[in-house]
């Protein structure tokens, strides 16, 4: 009897050891998991910080062209034969695809400034990949901006495309 028990004894002294090795594995793989989400949030905030300044920044571009149009004129037709010929000045590069932009740049002061200031302000910019397409045809004159960034670790650019009316 005495030899039965010291048998189960020796044998349960091993199961301590191997529960506290499955604890410090769980411990490890619970710390490694907060890690790796530390460094997705860290990714997705900036991610965000990225978005809300092109958003800013097209917001502005559209607001220097609806402050920029001629609206001059005598007349209706007048005026939106102006106002389609002032925004045409406003494309840039507006050929291509989005973020493989091409064309002309634009010739406006301040709005070819807020392009420029894509560069600065959004990783991976440049002005060739900032996109402007006016459609001054018909009554809506539709504007189209489109901002491109790429990160060190994005496979393609991202974009942000705004679109707006201006009358």
């Amino acid at each position: 009897m005495r030899a039965d028990m010291k048998t189960l004894h020796s044998q349960q002294g091993g199961f301590f050891l191997i529960e506290a090795m499955v604890a410090i594995l769980i411990f490890a793989l619970g710390i490694l998991g907060l890690v790796a989400m530390g460094g997705t949030a860290v990714s997705a905030q900036s991610d965000a910080q990225y978005r809300t300044d092109a958003s800013s920044l097209a917001d502005a571009i559209a607001g220097q062209i609806a402050l920029s149009i001629d609206r001059t004129g005598p007349d209706e037709v007048t005026r939106a034969a102006n106002k389609a010929a002032s925004l045409a000045a406003f494309a840039h590069k507006p050929g291509g695809a989005p973020c493989a932009s091409a064309g002309a740049a634009t010739g406006a002061g301040p709005v070819l400034d807020l392009v420029n200031r894509a560069q600065a302000i959004l990783p991976g910019a440049n002005p060739a990949y900032q996109r402007i397409v006016v459609d001054g045809a018909g009554s809506f004159n539709r504007v189209e901006i489109t901002l491109c960034w790429r990160t060190a670790s994005d496979a393609a650019a991202r974009r942000h495309t705004v679109v707006t009316y201006i009358n």
